[in-house]
């Protein structure tokens, strides 16, 4: 396993959303474990969210982004506080999950 990466963008603005915390969690039997953690740095991008990639085995992992008080900077209000992706890691490949917000939406992807 290479890695667990994010970029959040923000489609109404057209730019990156940056210092929005981020929690990696994995699920072990009914619980999420923490596994990492960061903040989108200027570009909105984390290039690495795990704190042990080298041991970082196949599972569901999921990933909280506080977008909260991004728009609060922004004088903005917003439906969606916070954002849970849950995602199923099942190779060793890098896995990339982009998060396109605007203040009344989101949607995601696997990126690359």
């Amino acid at each position: 396993m290479t890695g667990i990466s994010t970029h959040i963008l923000d489609t109404a603005l057209g730019h990156p959303a940056d210092q929005v915390p981020v929690s990696l969690y994995k699920q072990v039997e009914d619980s999420w474990i923490a596994v990492g953690q960061g903040t989108t740095d200027n570009d909105g991008r984390i290039n690495s969210l795990a704190t042990d990639e080298v041991n970082l085995p196949e599972g569901i992992y999921k990933l909280d982004f506080a977008i909260q008080n991004y728009f609060n900077r922004l004088e903005q209000k917003c439906f969606y506080p916070e954002v849970s992706v849950i995602f199923e890691v099942n190779d060793h490949r890098h896995h990339h999950v982009p998060l396109l917000i605007s203040p009344f939406g989101y949607s995601t992807y696997r990126g690359s």
